[in-house]
């Protein structure tokens, strides 16, 4: 029996689409240079991988890309065109991935588990992380080396790196990096819901609308703005700008945002809790973002909404902003520090609310919108 087990069609359980035997078959069509990439999360890492996917595909052609990705942050790839087979990690897709044989292994996730499997799965071509015999993490190719150092070194990454975390990924892989732009799916449902969902809450045709996104994740501290902050910024933009306020956040923003809601002097569309789908939508919807470095602000890239980010904890110069974006930083001594807790709030309250509202004003003025004001 003739089986073409390298089609990128053929399923072995059940028909292809085209419901045929493959003797014969006129649809065949070789998998050709067959890569797996290994990035588990966070999602906001997830979504600034993906500008690395168009340019592997036209480099190699054909080709087939698999990607191991965290349940968490899968819904970042759903609907993504490049990727030919998106794999949630658990036991079942690790029985596979011990099997298949692949020609590129990419991984640019430092924990534990990924750089394991990156060490383990068959590849001819292995670039990123992997996990040495003595269960340390170490850098597969030299073109990672600088990449991996950062961790290595606060002073490097603190002080010294102007690289963005795209210009290493490219240069670890060994490609050319031309500001490839981030590649997020946001389903023509998810859209139209953060359509309606505004204009139930009186967000009209023609009005600025800004996004505020109050959090900041919980792997790093500080991360996320002072709520007087928030409130202070709210009232200046409905002042001088006539603006509508969307609060942005997940399911650990929900008490803050109700309590900015509280709070305010001014009206506040606070959005709750949604699918990342949704979450995208309204942010594509918005004229400017206001955020901290986490997920919001990923996506506000990956939507190509300005975005005003706002650094306490972190370092800026590993964000692409593609022009689109400005960075915020704390200029306390003790930032940045990367500290997983911290009791001190001076480095959030460094950031005036003036300056942040002037980021705004900029990127409305750039883009011609403050003609919406009347």
């Amino acid at each position: 029996m003739l089986l073409k087990l390298d089609c990128r069609y053929y399923k072995g359980e059940k028909s292809c689409k085209f419901n045929q035997l493959c003797e014969g078959c006129g649809f065949y069509e070789p998998m050709g240079k067959r890569v797996l990439i290994i990035k588990l999360g966070a999602t906001g890492d997830v979504l600034r991988t993906t500008p690395l996917l168009k340019p592997l595909r036209e480099k190699y052609m054909p080709s087939h890309i698999t990607w191991l990705v965290d349940k968490n942050s899968a819904e970042a790839l759903k609907g993504n065109l490049f990727i030919d087979k998106l794999l949630v990690f658990d036991a079942e897709s690790l029985a596979g991935l011990m099997v298949e044989r692949f020609d590129m292994v990419i991984n640019f996730d430092k924990a534990y588990k990924a750089a394991a499997i990156a060490e383990q799965v068959n590849g001819k071509g292995k670039y990123g992380f992997g996990l040495s015999q003595y269960g340390t993490i170490y850098p597969l190719n030299k073109e990672s080396d600088y990449t991996f150092s950062l961790g290595l070194s606060d002073e490097l990454k603190f002080k010294k790196n102007k690289k963005t975390y795209q210009e290493m990924l490219f240069e670890s892989v060994c490609m050319g990096y031309n500001k490839e732009e981030y590649i997020l799916n946001v389903p023509e449902d998810d859209a139209l819901w953060a359509e309606n969902y505004l204009k139930s809450q009186g967000v009209e045709k023609g009005d600025l609308l800004i996004g505020l996104n109050t959090g900041g994740g919980d792997i790093f501290a500080n991360k996320g703005w002072y709520e007087k902050g928030f409130l202070g910024l709210a009232e200046l933009c409905v002042k001088n700008l006539n603006a509508k306020l969307v609060l942005l956040g997940g399911h650990q923003e929900i008490e803050k945002n109700e309590r900015l809601c509280k709070n305010s002097k001014i009206p506040l569309i606070n959005s709750g809790n949604n699918t990342l789908g949704r979450f995208a939508g309204i942010v594509k919807q918005c004229d400017t973002v206001v955020s901290g470095d986490t997920l919001a602000m990923h996506i506000a890239i990956a939507v190509k909404t300005p975005v005003v980010a706002l650094f306490f904890s972190t370092c800026p110069q590993e964000i692409e902003f593609y022009d689109r974006g400005m960075a915020l930083s704390a200029s306390v001594e003790c930032a940045p520090c990367y500290k997983r807790n911290c009791d001190r709030d001076d480095c959030i309250k460094d950031i005036s609310v003036e300056k942040v509202y002037n980021g705004i004003e900029y990127f409305l003025k750039r883009n011609s919108k403050l003609q919406k004001v009347g």
